[in-house]
């Protein structure tokens, strides 16, 4: 699952930069009860991108922007008490690491699925039930 994080120079602290993708990461496997797996925990995946001020955008205006995207099967965030859990989880990390002040109403968290049978996983098409299984099948062993 493709985690892209972008951020404003200087919206996070230079550790916070180094944290925040490991504590999102662990957000969306702990939204969906998949801490630890064997399976998903590897393929959680991403970059942190930071780009300078005067190139993020918001109300037409350059200021700090921190945009979080997920791409995940069509099987993820199954109903609307997960997402928020995750929205609001990612937007607290997020307020948590900030250097300066950097309001809520500029972290942004979107969700994109994949079509089923096209997630792909080291050159293996997998469809949402083969992604099942082999979540299933690492926990189990």
């Amino acid at each position: 699952m493709p985690i892209s994080i972008q951020l404003s120079e200087g919206l996070l602290t230079q550790q916070g930069e180094r944290e925040v993708f490991p504590l999102i990461a662990d957000a969306l496997l702990r939204a969906h009860g998949l801490d630890g797996n064997a399976f998903m925990t590897p393929n959680v995946i991403g970059h942190v991108v930071v780009s300078p001020e005067s190139t993020s955008y918001a109300g037409g205006r350059p200021q700090s922007l921190a945009v979080v995207e997920v791409k995940v099967p069509a099987a993820t965030f199954p109903d609307a008490n997960v997402k928020q859990v995750f929205v609001g989880e990612v937007t607290d990390i997020i307020d948590r690491l900030k250097a300066g002040s950097h309001p809520r109403e500029r972290t942004f968290v979107n969700v994109t699925y994949a079509l089923d049978g096209a997630w792909g996983i080291g050159g293996k098409a997998y469809t949402n039930d083969e992604l099942g299984a082999a979540i299933q099948q690492a926990a189990a062993g």
